[in-house]
């Protein structure tokens, strides 16, 4: 008894101590893979099914956002087998939205359970499916965010039925495929799925946390514990899961709203609004009474929503999946959408007039001449075509808003779009008392298309300016966007004030309270975007501009580098030139490495302290710790002068050198970039892999002090690095 008194409490000593070793390693997100059939015959379809169960406090970014927005988006890569064959692209089930103050943008994510699924068709009986998924996980409770790049394989399922036999080109199944544009292939494991999953945030790295690389029997408990507890979050449209989820009805009502004023606007301009009067007077001059005119009105509306609305259906079935990835990164829409915005604005500003072909439009018109219901019907095909060269750029503009492969955002823009377009025909018609209390054609309406013309150039920038990032073409950078956008903005204030006047304008023999109002809220967003070219952040227009880092003549990161002497060493200088610094960069003007062999040297030729940074692109956390906490003056300060600062950039996709690459001790699997190295490197040497997470480290190459994580407490920061400081002075003594 006493034997086994003995034995259960050196079992529960080695469990505690074994815990108490990997309690930084981290799992907050278990991912299970499953077939949605337990069998089939070849030439089915069938969905591949990745449940995900999420610790409490912690959330895991979703795939269908647009990566350039900053955290990872979720990415799956199939290896490629002959028994199968993708379908479409990876959908995730009911995503939240939300828009993310620090990168600028909109993004979707999961707490709690998550789930994917992959439509494929089956080839062959011998259905082998494997591949990796790379992912992140975030907690807002202390600020962690963890990478993951995990591998997976499915088990077997029974294929019954003849082989499809041999594949055409054209048949053949997609081979390495992933599912967002960032994700490279993944070499096939034969190993059971991992349990462990956790990487959104940064792209790479992390390489498989696998202390549960379960065997036969925990995987079949586990997989029946999630079949119990993991409940999939209800589909409300399975072909449009992000759309139509409750969690983003209030992004598409404020999408909706847009799409209405817009429709407003395109009212006032003078393609359509000398139609109001024509188009009602007709219904009321035809017609046998009130209510005949008011029916014949109100089919001419309904005809109108239903053009734009169909445009809309088609839109949302051409864009696909994939539209939103690839308007986000790729330079060839980019580009398109730039001259398209560009031709439109020019137009707008009376340079040249863009108009359908007229057979097209004198055809539409013959039509609408044969009367009844038929005839109302191209009527109002005869309006859109007719008032194409001002409305154009705006629907234009609703359609690669809604872009994203989704089904109801175009369509519910374009029937809203179109609902506040035809509103007033029917209005009018149904009360004509009414028309004459509307004002007269005449100049303000052209003055109405100037002021679209000038909005027009200055989003135009914005598409090229997506591509210009992708491609590093370097030709728009932050400094020329902003001093662009500040001059087409004052010039429209000059023209709303009358000091700016083009060929078809009338003459202004005052101002209007109204113009004047709108020239002032110009004038103040002129003043607002002027400190920007000094390097002032804008945040308010952070998802519109090029990055901070494209800034050339930035005072304040000048300022920030030039005062750090205070009751210090002398501030840091590099001893040799940072490698990977030609993409790499530290902020406020922080001289630093990005590789962690040169910083060892240079703190020993400085007598210094490391401080290592282990970062990611797209660590929200880190960016908000370097805005708040490492922008403070005695922060920076000490930054500067006390330690060599190297930052080690876990998602990085850098490949390493051949000769660089190595198999880890840890997971067993080879690393062959900056990112997964480093990732390594923190879990091996730290046991932990959530970032941001700071190390200080000695001369004998470990911690001088427990190393810290995400705190917004500039006090316990500054306190970290003294403590830091003092305990390096004291090993050297």
């Amino acid at each position: 008894m006493i034997l086994l008194k003995r034995y259960i409490f050196l079992l529960t000593f080695l469990l505690v101590a074994t815990n108490s070793l990997l309690a930084q390693v981290l799992k907050p997100a278990k991912w299970t893979y499953s077939f949605s059939k337990k069998e089939a015959k070849t030439g089915d379809e069938l969905e591949i099914v990745f449940d995900v169960k999420i610790d409490p406090d912690w959330y895991l970014y979703s795939s269908d956002f647009d990566p350039n927005v900053g955290p990872t988006v979720t990415t799956f890569t199939f290896t490629p087998h002959s028994s199968y064959q993708l379908i479409g692209k990876i959908k995730p089930v009911n995503p939240k939205k939300k828009f993310d103050k620090i990168f600028g943008g909109d993004v979707t994510y999961f707490t709690k359970t998550a789930q994917f699924r992959q439509p494929i068709k089956v080839m062959q009986k011998d259905l082998r499916v494997a591949g990796s998924v790379e992912y992140q996980v975030c907690t807002e409770v202390d600020g962690r965010c963890i990478p993951f790049d995990d591998s997976f394989t499915l088990e077997p399922i029974a294929v019954s039925g003849e082989n499809v036999g041999a594949i055409s080109p054209a048949q053949k199944p997609v081979v390495g495929q992933a599912t967002t544009p960032t994700s490279k292939p993944s070499a096939p494991t034969e190993e059971p799925e991992t349990l462990l999953a956790d990487n959104p945030d940064f792209q790479n790295v992390i390489t498989r946390v696998d202390s549960a690389r379960a065997d036969s029997t925990r995987k079949a408990t586990t997989l029946a514990k999630t079949e119990e507890k993991v409940v999939s979050p209800p589909v409300y449209n399975s072909a449009d899961p992000d759309s139509s989820s409750p969690a983003s009805l209030p992004n598409l009502w404020k999408f909706i709203l847009l799409a209405f004023g817009s429709g407003l606007i395109a009212l006032l301009t003078p393609c359509v609004f000398p139609m109001v009067p024509m188009t009602v007077s007709f219904f009321t001059g035809n017609s046998n009474g009130r209510g005949e005119s008011i029916l014949k009105a109100l089919g001419y509306g309904i005809s109108i929503i239903v053009i734009y609305s169909f445009i809309g259906v088609i839109f949302s079935k051409l864009a696909g999946p994939d539209a939103a990835n690839f308007i986000s990164t790729h330079w060839l829409p980019n580009s398109i959408f730039f001259l398209i915005f560009l031709l439109f604005g020019l137009s707008f500003l009376g340079l040249f007039e863009i108009t359908l072909p007229s057979s097209l439009v004198n055809k539409a018109d013959s039509q609408s001449d044969k009367g009844g219901w038929y005839g109302i019907f191209f009527m109002a095909f005869t309006l859109v075509l007719v008032s194409f060269s001002c409305t154009g750029p705006i629907v234009g503009s609703i359609l690669v808003a809604s872009a994203g492969g989704e089904t109801l955002k175009p369509i519910a823009g374009m029937f809203a779009y179109s609902l506040a377009f035809a509103l007033p025909f029917t209005l009018f018609a149904a009360f004509p008392s009414w028309l004459r209390n509307l004002p007269k054609s005449g100049g303000w309406l052209n003055s109405v298309k100037v002021c679209l013309g000038f909005i027009e150039l200055a989003l135009a920038l914005k598409f090229l300016s997506v591509a210009d990032q992708a491609y590093h073409w370097g030709i728009l950078d932050r400094e020329i966007y902003l001093a662009i956008w500040i001059i087409l903005f004052t010039l429209l204030g000059f023209y709303l004030l009358g000091k700016l006047k083009f060929a078809h304008d009338s003459d202004l023999p005052y101002i209007s309270v109204p113009r004047l109002l709108v020239a002032v809220v110009t004038f103040s967003f002129v003043i607002y975007l002027i400190p920007g070219m000094f390097g002032a952040p804008l945040k308010a227009l952070a998802g519109y501009l090029p990055p901070q880092s494209t800034h050339d003549f930035d005072l304040s990161r000048l300022f920030t580098s030039g005062s750090v002497n205070n009751n210090s060493t002398a501030a840091n200088t590099l001893c040799e030139k940072p490698k990977y610094g030609d993409f790499l960069h530290l902020p406020h003007g922080i001289q630093g490495y990005f590789d962690l062999e040169q910083a060892k040297r240079c703190a020993l030729e400085q007598n210094k302290p490391i401080f290592i940074d282990f970062t990611g692109h797209g660590c929200v956390n880190c960016r908000e710790m370097e805005a708040n906490v490492w922008s403070d003056p005695e922060v920076l300060r000490r930054l500067k002068n006390d330690f060599v600062v190297v930052a080690l950039y876990v998602d990085d996709k850098t490949e390493l050198p051949k000769s660089e690459w190595y198999t880890s001790t840890y997971d067993q699997k080879q690393k062959t970039t900056i990112g997964k190295k480093y990732a390594d490197f923190q879990i091996t040497a730290f046991q932990n892999n959530a970032q941001p997470y700071y190390v200080l480290l000695g001369k004998d190459g470990k911690p001088l002090v427990k190393p810290t994580a995400y705190n917004l407490n500039v006090s316990d920061f500054v306190n970290f690095l003294d403590a830091g400081i003092a305990a390096y002075k004291n090993s050297i003594q």
